[in-house]
């Protein structure tokens, strides 16, 4: 069994080796960028041994600043597609190295290109389904190259959202103000979590790459704690200076430094026992105070609570029951009185007019409607409109308007009722209602025969006895307002009225007439006669010269 187990194996071997030589030949016949594809192949390849260093020079001298960003793209593709291709725990470690190597040694762009990459195209460290089959020992190493994934992929996160390298500008973290620190050190602190996750475990604590990929990480915990130290200091200094929100937050990040200090003493513990990072000294980590942390809870204590608003029937304007679960919450700076807030809260309730007394206190109270669109505060102020304008929209007669507008101010409730006014008798009252421009219904109806007429003339020519058109009308009827409405009939009840007034009009001249022929006398029906009989006649008439001569 254990012979077949050791032939399994240096076959893996023997084909992870022809695999490795088959892509340099491809390689060298194939590839435009021939040196950075062969050392790419040769970096990572399926040996169980760590890379050598020309081969890792290579790739760093591809992707520097000096070279054009298409080299260092397809550099990231080439490491990208290895990294994804592999089954082998010996090549996904060996790519990894290099990745963190190229992280910490070479210049920022590499950084930039590579968030970049996992932007666009998705995460290449993403190796949370990878493993290793191949051997009990493999299982082990898989798992500890998960890890490795992880906290690198972690790295850029946090270079992403510091905007600066831990590793050259650690003291930054010394001056941050307020916002700035609440933000990066939460960031340092998940780093550091995902570092201190990279302790071995089983076989992995023997193997001499995990344990080369393990000392390089232990050598940036040192500067990732002397960062997160730096700021732990800045947060007690601007401590009793926060709002109480940040506070909170500050406490929180205080208490995970103290937890993060004696995992951190266990790491390094681990590290010196596995003598890993020859010649590196680890600092003594020391926990902050545990006072400070009572004295901060004591600050919170005695800081301004936020202060709750419960929405009750008494604060309501209308008077509505709120729900059970209504409890907006305001979060108010210190300087604010309790007073001062519910002033500035409570909004200008309407004037309401005063309930009526209760007669019966045994009768059950009915709950109010809720008026949700506001529509009972226009009542009183439409009803107030009408009254208003009820006069100006009344049509009455010129005898009847006085009455009619005392009635309309004493009775009417509402702009409709003045709209009905009393009908006249067509008999004896002639509508004299007052129109637009300050014309009467009887003064259109003239206009508007006179038109008819005058339409009926006007055919280029007239006759003996009709009258001549006037040159001066057009600009006349220019001026006339309703000249454009000439050729539409009237309503039926200007017609009436117009018959009436017609009507009327005709009785007048019959009495002048039979008045005048009273006063005139028996010989007033000779047209021939004297005209002024009856009217005391000329003061001196003249004489016929021939009534001598007969």
């Amino acid at each position: 069994m254990i012979g077949g187990v050791g032939t399994q194996q240096s076959l893996r071997k023997a084909l992870g080796a022809l695999k490795d030589s088959t892509k340099v030949g491809l390689a060298k016949v194939n590839s435009e960028y021939k040196e950075l594809d062969i050392a790419i192949v040769k970096a990572t390849n399926h040996v169980e041994h760590t890379a050598k260093e020309k081969h890792i020079r290579t790739i760093f001298d591809a992707v520097s600043a000096s070279r054009p960003r298409a080299d260092v793209a397809y550099c990231i593709h080439g490491l990208a597609r290895r990294l994804a291709k592999t089954h082998n725990w010996a090549v996904a470690l060996k790519t990894l190295i290099v990745i963190h190597r190229a992280l910490r040694e070479v210049d920022t762009t590499f950084r930039e290109e590579i968030i970049s990459y996992n932007r666009g195209r998705g995460h290449m460290l993403n190796l949370s389904h990878f493993k290793d089959d191949s051997s009990p020992n493999a299982w082990d190493y898989s798992a500890w190259v998960r890890t490795y994934a992880l906290f690198l992929e972690e790295r850029l996160e946090c270079f992403r959202i510091l905007k600066y390298d831990v590793e050259k500008d650690r003291w930054r973290t010394r001056e941050l103000d307020t916002p700035d620190m609440l933000e990066q050190l939460p960031a340092l602190q998940r780093l550091l979590y995902r570092l201190l996750a990279c302790q071995p475990e089983g076989a992995a604590v023997y193997n001499k790459m995990i344990q080369y990929a393990l000392s390089i990480v232990a050598g940036e915990s040192t500067r990732i704690y002397a960062a997160i130290n730096d700021g732990t200091l800045n947060l007690v200094d601007k401590f009793f200076e926060m709002q109480r929100h940040d506070a909170i937050r500050a406490l929180e990040i205080y208490r995970k430094a103290r937890n993060q200090a004696e995992k951190l003493s266990e790491f390094f513990e681990t590290c010196r026992g596995l003598d890993v990072g020859r010649g590196q000294k680890f600092p003594k980590i020391e926990k902050p105070s545990e006072s400070f942390i009572t004295a901060m809870e004591d600050y919170l204590k005695e800081s301004p609570q936020p202060l709750m608003l419960q929405w009750t029937a008494a604060n309501d304007e209308r008077g509505a029951t709120p729900k059970a679960d209504a409890t907006p919450i305001a979060i108010l700076p210190p300087e604010y009185k309790e007073e001062d807030v519910e002033e500035k809260e409570k909004p200008e309730s309407p004037v309401l007019p005063p309930e009526p007394p209760q007669t019966n206190q045994s009768a059950p109270v009915t709950v109010p409607v809720i008026d949700l669109l506001g529509l009972d505060d226009l009542s009183h102020e439409v009803s107030q409109i009408e009254e208003k304008h009820a006069l100006a929209l009344a049509i009455a007669s010129s005898e009847n308007s006085a009455q009619t507008a005392m009635d309309l101010t004493g009775q009417a409730t509402g702009w409709e009722l003045a709209l009905v006014s009393a009908p006249s008798s067509n008999e004896a009252v002639v509508a004299t209602s007052k129109l637009a421009g300050g014309l009467d219904i009887l003064t259109l109806d003239s206009l508007y025969d006179d038109a008819m007429a005058r339409r009926a003339n006007q055919n280029g020519t007239y006759h003996m006895g009709q009258v001549a058109p006037n040159p001066f009308e057009a600009a006349q009827y220019s001026q006339d307002p309703f000249y454009a409405s000439n050729s539409v009939a009237p309503p039926t009840n200007v017609q009436m009225a117009s018959m009436a007034q017609q009507q009327q009009s005709l009785m007048q001249q019959q009495q002048e007439q039979e008045q005048q022929q009273l006063m005139m006398g028996p010989d007033s029906s000779n047209p021939f006669g004297n005209p002024y009989m009856g009217q005391g006649g000329p003061p001196n008439p003249p004489q016929n010269p021939y009534t001598g001569l007969i």
